[in-house]
């Protein structure tokens, strides 16, 4: 047998060595990053989701795609399945395992603790239409550069901390937060296409970009809006100026990243989505 079909052989045998026994180990509420081989019609199966790769920033040769790992999931075991033309081509596993989250003790308004009846009904609503956004998944490929900061300043709270709003635990962090006094420049991270302009009851002032392929970036918290639904933006334009609107203990920036309509850790994201880039010379 030729080296290179011996070390392919021995390749697959680790592969689903890993798969039945193991499992690649990732956090709750991060996402796992799965370089393959271009392949025709390829689609992968991830739970109950369909997931489509994304095409390789700097090898044309091969397909990346980020499968989520939801914050509050209960399973201890994740598996994927990757298939060219229906035929499965690969499969794997993950072992998720809990992240070392902390928690905050936060003050806010009552009425962001318990809303009214009238504001109960806004909140469903704009969560519903967030949903029916993250739930769209576009092929046009944004997906090109590197990711970069919003803002650059101090990370005042990070991704999956457990809030405490006045002394009731409602809920985790979804994002990290910026400190950013109000009016302070926001760019978009990365190129993409407008989806939502809107001021929200928890978020404040809000902006999504989606960026293709089930992945969006979220701005909350904003003042002013210097795009609207539907423009096209580059990385490093300035899409807003931070605020302080909607559930908020001072002004600041609040960014999110959503991948098919899992919310995940944005510095771990945008860290393992520009690792990518290294090779390049």
């Amino acid at each position: 047998m030729k080296l290179k079909n011996l070390l392919k052989v021995l390749f697959y045998l680790l592969f689903f060595t890993t798969y039945l026994f193991g499992g690649v180990k990732i956090d709750n509420g991060k996402a796992y990053l799965v370089e393959f081989d271009k392949v025709e019609n390829c689609k992968i199966k991830y739970g109950s989701k369909t997931i489509y790769p994304i095409p390789h920033p700097i090898n044309k040769n091969k397909l990346i795609a980020f499968l989520p790992v939801e914050y509050k999931t209960k399973l201890k075991k994740k598996f994927y399945h990757i298939y060219s033309n229906d035929k499965k081509v690969l499969e794997g596993s993950l072992k998720i395992t809990k992240g070392n989250y902390k928690k905050e003790i936060l003050k806010v308004s009552k009425k962001y603790v318990k809303p009214k009846k009238k504001n109960n009904k806004r909140i469903e609503k704009e969560y519903l239409e967030a949903m029916k956004l993250y739930s769209t998944t576009t092929k046009q490929n944004f997906l090109i550069k590197k990711f970069a900061m919003p803002i650059n300043s101090k990370i005042t709270s990070k991704y999956g901390n457990a809030r405490i709003f006045n002394g009731n635990l409602k809920s985790y962090h979804s994002g990290t937060d910026f400190r950013a006094k109000v009016g302070t420049k926001i760019k978009s991270i990365n190129d993409g296409k407008v989806v939502l302009v809107k001021n929200r009851y928890y978020a404040g002032g809000s902006i999504i970009v989606d960026h293709g392929f089930g992945i969006y970036s979220c701005y909350y918290h904003l003042s002013k809006f210097n795009v609207k639904v539907g423009d096209v933006v580059q990385k490093g334009d300035v899409i807003a100026l931070s605020g302080k609107s909607g559930r908020i203990t001072g002004p600041h920036l609040h960014l999110t990243i959503k991948i098919y309509g899992t919310t995940v850790a944005p510095l771990n994201f945008i860290t393992k989505y520009n690792n990518l880039f290294e090779n390049i010379k």
